[in-house]
């Protein structure tokens, strides 16, 4: 999986703990297929589909066997609030379910499409990885609608245009 990201698209940076550097690359390298960067004794980077994603050793702040702490209700499943992944095409998607199930992967939230004919209709999956992290794959049919919104039933008021945040050089500011 060699992804590089365009101007468009900067790659982003997640850094996360772990409880075992061995195990991180037997599962985001070898069961992910994330091609592994720079490592140190403490750490190892990942190419997570052109981001940079990486493995710190700090066994104290892992959980590998528990259950996300906290969940939040998304179309009647129980999301892991914090979590991280990526949206992939749905042949793509399909194809890491697949190796996941076949790999004997326990699914917190089991392949499925969410939001069935709706506006935002997703494939989606959510795991652990060894130590305990949560894990979000998705893909849509349609990518245009990954940022899609529904039709407000009540459509809110609009700020007065000093309330209104702008942003200059990359900076949030009121007016």
């Amino acid at each position: 999986m060699t992804v590089q990201p365009t101007p468009n698209h900067p790659p982003f940076h997640l850094a996360f703990p772990v409880h075992d550097l061995a195990a991180a690359r037997r599962f985001y390298g070898d069961l992910l297929g994330c091609a592994e960067g720079r490592s140190a004794p403490e750490w190892v980077d990942f190419n997570f589909y052109g981001h940079q994603i990486v493995a710190h050793l700090a066994p104290s702040e892992c959980s590998p066997s528990q259950s996300p702490a906290a969940t939040s209700t998304v179309d009647d499943h129980q999301v892991p609030v914090r979590h991280f992944g990526a949206v992939l095409g749905m042949a793509s998607w399909q194809a890491l379910a697949d190796r996941l199930q076949a790999a004997g992967v326990h699914f917190i939230i089991a392949p499925h499409i969410r939001f069935q004919g709706e506006v935002g209709e997703q494939a989606t999956m959510f795991f652990l990885d060894p130590s305990g992290n949560a894990i979000e794959f998705k893909a849509f049919a349609d990518m245009a609608s990954l940022f899609a919104k529904q039709a407000l039933k009540r459509q809110p008021r609009p700020l007065p245009d000093r309330a209104r945040p702008v942003c200059a050089a990359g900076r949030l500011r009121s007016r």
